[in-house]
Formats: structure tokens, C-alpha cells, sequence
């Protein structure tokens, strides 16, 4: 939790705007109560894919308009969001995501002259090999053109299946 708070004053000093990545919509409401709590003063807002249009958009739109500073959201962020004066993330259960969605959303940041930061939040408990493997791959992918090697890297993570193998086909 203090790195969280730490993460998001820095940002919010700046001048800047806070993207919270929690993918769990039963969870999500009381994940932003608990970082109103941990920065006190802080303009919440929530979206996920379960809000009606219209309040999905009043959401984005207020964030977009820099009348929230911290927008607790699902990966619904992911592409096609461009905020300039967002550069901060930081993604819950970062373990949980594959290669391909971290990399979209770290994307998310990083749009503007100002530096980016994102933060990867990981539980204390044991991780999975492959989660181990996408943190460290995506650790190693921060240059332009990156993602041939992402996909070449998620391919040997995940495996090619067995599309050209020597498994019987079954119809």
C-alpha cells in the first residue's frame, strides 16, 4: 500500500493522472475506496465493462477532462485509450494477465514528453512459471518495435500448440 500511495502522489504532484488497473468488478468499488483512503483528496472515478454506456462514458469522458484523477478500472482500458496526461499505472494482480494484455496496457502510458511509470503489482504468495516468465519478458521489452519479440516470446511461453504437430486431427 505504500507504494501505491507513493506511485500515486508522484504522479498526482506532477500534475498528472492515475490509471488503477483491478480486473475484478465485484472487487473494484471497495479497491477504490481503499486508494480515496490511502490518498485523501483524490478524484475516484470507476469504469468497467459492466456500466451502462452512458455512465461508462461520463467516466471516461471526466478522466479525459481531468475531473477525476485516478481512474480505477478493468483492463477496458487497454487499447484504444489515448491520455496524454495520464502517466502513471499500476496493474493488481499483474500475475493474472498475459503477455499481450500487459504489454497493451503498459502502453497506456508513456504518451506524452513526460516520463512513464508502470508498476506491476504482483501477491507475496507463489507465482506461476509462466506469470514468473511474462513479468520478466515484458521487464526486458521497454524499446520501440518491441512487439515481434512480445509475440515471438509469448509464443514460446504459451507454445505453438499443436496446429502443425503431429497430434491426430479429430472432426
Amino acid at each position: 500500500e505504500g507504494l501505491i500511495q507513493q506511485a500515486i502522489k508522484r504522479e498526482l504532484g506532477r500534475g498528472g493522472q492515475v490509471f488503477f488497473v483491478h480486473n475484478r468488478v465485484n472487487s473494484i468499488e471497495a479497491t477504490a475506496h481503499r486508494i480515496g483512503t490511502l490518498v485523501p483528496g483524490s478524484r475516484i472515478g470507476v469504469g468497467h465493462g459492466l456500466l451502462d454506456e452512458d455512465t461508462l462514458e461520463t467516466v471516461m469522458v471526466d478522466f479525459f477532462e481531468k475531473r477525476i484523477d485516478v481512474l480505477v478500472c478493468t483492463s477496458i482500458i487497454e487499447s484504444g485509450l489515448d491520455i496524454p496526461n495520464a502517466n502513471t499505472i499500476l496493474v493488481d494482480r499483474a500475475d493474472t494477465f498475459g503477455l499481450a494484455q500487459l504489454y497493451q496496457l503498459r502502453g497506456r502510458v508513456g504518451r506524452s514528453h513526460r516520463r512513464a511509470y508502470a508498476y506491476l503489482l504482483i501477491p507475496g504468495e507463489r507465482m506461476s512459471d509462466d506469470a514468473r516468465k511474462r513479468l520478466a519478458v515484458l521487464q526486458d521489452l521497454d524499446d520501440l518495435g518491441a512487439g515481434f519479440r512480445l509475440a515471438a516470446h509469448d509464443l514460446e511461453i504459451r507454445g505453438a500448440g499443436n496446429l502443425l504437430g503431429k497430434a491426430p486431427v479429430s472432426y
